[in-house]
């Protein structure tokens, strides 16, 4: 098949595209509901959101307790744990290693705002977006039941390590600070998986990681 080639401008000519859009997903696709490789990658979805809430999730009610001044820690609280950047590099470092694992089976999207971003994109269809959605649901709840069940008493302690509003800051500010967050997670998501760029496949779990740690940093200040 010839490559195409663009319109050439005023005293000049375009070179040859070397790369090609890839055709938009079906909104529907029956056919697909029989290959194994869909449940494959619902799997996958499962196991990672699982993975990503129960690491993180305990990481964040680690250090909610070793900074608790009521806790055994009290003399040097505010010093103690992994801090704010902790929390995020074990964010980012989580959707690193999961990302890198998954997406040559899923697409490593480990997120139901990503997975809701590339429906809307065309990217993939309604059947495979609702199964996805579906999937990182409940991975998430059983990876959260984990840590529940392991670290009982510190997950009620600490309100199972939900992020909280710092002081001085308003609830409409944490949402807009939630919603440029997420805004930045998927543009980086769009950006690294672009046609556009050659070698693509080696570049998305390192793109995850910057935008994904400075969310949560964000969220938990």
């Amino acid at each position: 098949m010839a490559k195409d080639i663009e319109a050439a401008p005023p005293g000049g000519e375009y070179a040859a595209k070397d790369y090609s859009d890839p055709p938009p997903a079906p909104l529907f696709d029956a056919e697909e509901l029989t290959k194994w490789s869909l449940y494959r990658a619902v799997i996958a979805e499962f196991v990672a959101t699982l993975l990503f809430l129960y690491i993180t999730v305990a990481t964040v009610i680690g250090y909610k307790h070793q900074a608790d001044p009521a806790g055994p820690n009290a003399a040097d609280a505010a010093c103690s744990g992994v801090g704010i950047l902790g929390i995020a590099w074990a964010f980012g470092g989580m959707i690193f290693v999961l990302v890198y694992c998954t997406a040559g089976v899923s697409g490593g999207h480990i997120n139901p705002a990503v997975t809701f971003g590339l429906f809307l994109a065309r990217k993939v269809s309604l059947v495979r977006a609702l199964l996805y959605i579906i999937a990182q649901c409940l991975g998430a709840i059983c990876g959260v039941g984990l840590v529940k069940g392991f670290q009982s008493a510190f997950y009620v302690r600490y309100g199972g390590g939900a992020n909280e509003l710092s002081s001085g800051f308003s609830k409409g500010t944490g949402l807009a600070a939630e919603i440029i967050g997420t805004f930045v997670l998927v543009y980086t998501v769009f950006s690294a998986t672009d046609p556009k760029r050659s070698a693509r496949d080696s570049h998305v779990p390192v793109s995850y990681h910057p935008p994904l740690s400075m969310r949560t940093s964000d969220s938990v200040n």
